[in-house]
């Protein structure tokens, strides 16, 4: 004789919340399978085996609780079927076993993918944002348990408690929906349930801020006098990544004299491992051979930050990478200050200064090769927020009166 019921355990954790159990006895003995959530002992209805309407998130746990009873039930009448007799600790193992579709289990299996690709730092910033979703929703909730109304919950829950952007808030929903992708693709989750989509839950990409340098500026910066040599080393870097249209600091700052033939530039980008070939501008090459008066002849990187690191521990150059970033724009932080440059100078705003100055000037195609963009229209999206000389035009002959 089976009976199989959903209990609150007596057992309180740290915060005073009791965990929702399924209990499971099978010839007088008795084994309980957890759900993972806890709950306050006045939201459960003892009679009835479920949490009561009062709950905030009573439909959605309640959801829960049945879903394990089917599972539970559906072991136990698949083993009637086939005319064996199924012990308590077998039942409890075979539900266990099936149990890793669950979202937790495939984002085990997404995160271990970034990690393999060496991507650290994405790593941590995914494996925060999955900690926090399992934390909102459960640590073993399904997939078909993933609905519109749980996602608005959670983005409101983003936005409103934990004081999160709207930016921030999509790419922990782009997180949620790149696991349930990979589910998809697994077979272990079904299509019907998917809750992204049109009419569905809908990721929408705010349009970020981007503000580049004026030419005003960039002469000051240029001009700049009176530096200490740490400020004068960064703006030196800086200025070099303006000069070959924006390259990346990851890039910039494992550039090697190698990379440098016949007056021209030639590496390959470290986020699409695109090749690259640009010409010297003539400022830069003022700006090199500063450093190359100083050149480590038994060293091919043209600058000192990564000298003495293993270059082929790819989990190392990123670490490094990242503290000498934070500490490059501390000391643009001191030269704006120095110049009187009101904007936040950081070395991703040589980027954007590349796209201010170019404007509407230059035709998008010859911007896209200039960027290093796969596609044009991820150009012609990012130059739109510099490319204002028309609608400039267009707001003056209207109030031209």
């Amino acid at each position: 004789m089976a009976s199989i019921y959903p209990v609150l355990r007596k057992k309180a954790n740290k915060i005073g919340q009791f965990p929702i159990a399924i209990r499971i006895t099978i010839d007088r003995r008795t084994t309980y399978l957890y759900t993972g959530q806890y709950i306050e002992d006045k939201f459960w209805d003892d009679q009835k085996g479920r949490v009561k309407k009062n709950h905030p998130n009573a439909s959605r746990l309640n959801h829960l609780i049945l879903a394990k009873l089917v599972e539970a039930n559906e072991k136990l009448l698949e083993s009637e079927a086939k005319g064996r007799s199924l012990s308590i600790g077998k039942l409890k193992e075979s539900i266990k076993r099936d149990s890793n579709n669950d979202f937790k289990s495939v984002a085990e299996i997404y995160l271990n993918n970034i990690w393999e690709r060496k991507k650290t730092n994405q790593y941590k910033t995914e494996k925060n944002r999955v900690e926090q979703f399992l934390n909102f929703a459960g640590n073993d909730i399904k997939f078909h348990e993933i609905d519109v109304t749980l996602l608005n919950n959670f983005s409101t829950f983003l936005q409103f408690k934990k004081n999160r952007a709207k930016r921030t808030v999509v790419n922990f929903m782009i997180c949620i929906r790149a696991i349930y992708n990979l589910a998809l693709a697994a077979n272990r989750a079904d299509k019907n349930d998917y809750p992204f989509g049109k009419g569905r839950y809908q990721i929408k990409i705010p349009e970020a801020k981007k503000i580049g340098l004026t030419i005003g500026e960039l002469k000051k910066l240029e001009n700049a006098k009176d530096l200490n040599p740490a400020n004068q080393h960064t703006l030196n870097v800086w200025l070099l990544s303006f000069y070959f249209a924006g390259v990346r600091i990851t890039d910039i700052i494992q550039l090697k004299w190698s990379d440098l033939k016949d007056d021209r530039l030639y590496y390959r980008m470290n986020k699409n491992y695109k090749l690259v070939s640009l010409k010297i501008p003539v400022k830069a090459q003022d700006i090199l051979s500063k450093y190359r008066k100083v050149r480590n002849e038994a060293c091919d990187l043209v600058f000192p930050e990564l000298r003495g690191i293993d270059l082929s521990d790819e989990i190392m150059v990123r670490t490094r990478i990242k503290t000498v970033t934070r500490n490059f724009n501390r000391q643009l932080g001191r030269i704006a200050r120095k110049l009187e440059i009101e904007k936040k100078l950081t070395m991703h705003i040589a980027r954007h200064s590349f796209g201010n100055i170019s404007g509407d000037r230059i035709p998008i195609q010859l911007l896209q090769k200039l960027y290093r963009h796969s596609s044009v229209t991820t150009t012609m999206m990012y130059q739109s927020n510099f490319m204002t000389n028309q609608t400039d035009k267009a707001l003056n002959t209207v109030l031209d009166f």
